[in-house]
């Protein structure tokens, strides 16, 4: 179940894999490849900062223009 309260500037893995476009397990695969860094939260529902995900995002959406 996803945490309810979040902090301003983070993001849930489910926010997360939202804006992104891709699923939850999209997330965890950022993350293992080093693209994504957990920002806070706990193991079990991490929590990104929104900056990392917008850069991301922006990069994401550069490489699909190209």
């Amino acid at each position: 179940m996803e945490s309810q309260i979040v902090r301003p500037g983070y993001l849930t893995a489910h926010q997360t894999a939202h804006l992104l476009g891709i699923t939850l397990g999209g997330v965890r695969l950022l993350v293992h490849r080093g693209q994504l860094a957990r920002a806070d939260g706990t193991p079990r529902q991490p929590w990104y900062a929104a900056s990392d995900v917008a850069a991301l995002a922006a990069k994401r959406a550069a490489v699909k223009v190209a």
